[in-house]
């Protein structure tokens, strides 16, 4: 695989400053060294290292297809951080996240996106309904949008949830080509009426190579979890034959959700 041609930031965390317990796996507002404020993500949650590849796959993905997600970058922690902190659940999350985790940059005096008062245009609710069934985000709903209208503009955030086959790490790959069945919950999938001409864009846009470098970036560390007995470069290649496969297969997932959007409007 070739090496990454993505830049992404390394910083350390100074200053654990809130948690954000509306989010399942206890996510937090943190502040690092370069000054800024971040939302970050733990390894030590209950969801493991695996969401937070499927956050870094997810949001780098969002990018290179032009779409908007705050500025992603590892997180440092060191194994003295959060000793001082009283709160025992937070305390042990902070101890079992020693190393690299995730984190996105906090768009200060963002709010939630609500479909009843902001409409989203069809080229771009057609862009996230794509992205989302190539990386079988199941967390995009009316219920929990995982999106921010930030100056006038809206953000994709949290793509924790996606990527949900690689739970099953032995089966992984012979669900690339599968149907995305949950589209039909998208909270913008009655707008996406673009499918076709987004998927012939994406696949101007897109390619192996490219998916290689995202790929690439994944921390061995994030890798190590004892359930195929595979080494990280051998995982690394899963991760990239699947994304590979499904984005080639990509027509399998846009008629799906034509046909879902077809069945609600």
């Amino acid at each position: 695989m070739q090496a990454s041609v993505i830049d992404i930031r390394t910083t350390n965390v100074m200053r654990y400053v809130v948690p954000l317990r509306e989010g399942g796996s206890l996510p937090a507002i943190a502040e690092a060294d370069d000054g800024f404020m971040y939302v970050l993500k733990f390894k030590g949650a209950g969801q493991g290292a695996k969401a937070l590849i499927a956050e870094l796959i997810g949001g780098l993905l969002a990018k290179k297809l032009g779409l908007k997600v705050p500025e992603i970058v590892f997180a440092q922690l060191d194994t003295a951080f959060g000793r001082t902190e009283p709160d025992e659940e937070i305390q042990d999350l902070l101890k079992a996240s020693t190393g690299t985790n995730i984190a996105l940059h906090y768009l200060s005096g963002a709010v939630a996106f609500d479909p009843a008062v902001t409409i989203i245009d069809e080229e771009l609710a057609s862009k996230i309904v794509w992205l989302d069934s190539f990386i079988c985000n199941v967390d995009r709903t009316v219920r929990n949008t995982n999106m921010l209208m930030w100056n006038k503009e809206l953000w994709l955030i949290d793509h924790g949830a996606s990527l949900y086959f690689h739970h099953s790490w032995q089966t992984f790959l012979q669900n690339a080509e599968r149907p995305f069945e949950q589209v039909k919950d998208h909270v913008l999938l009655q707008y996406a009426v673009q499918l076709k001409k987004i998927d012939e864009l994406f696949h101007s846009i897109l390619s192996e190579e490219k998916i290689d470098s995202i790929v690439s970036l994944i921390p061995d560390e994030w890798l190590q979890e004892n359930d195929s007995g595979q080494t990280a470069d051998k995982k690394r290649s899963v991760y990239a034959a699947f994304l590979k496969r499904r984005f080639a297969a990509s027509g399998i997932f846009t008629q799906q959700a034509k046909y879902a959007r077809e069945a609600i409007v």
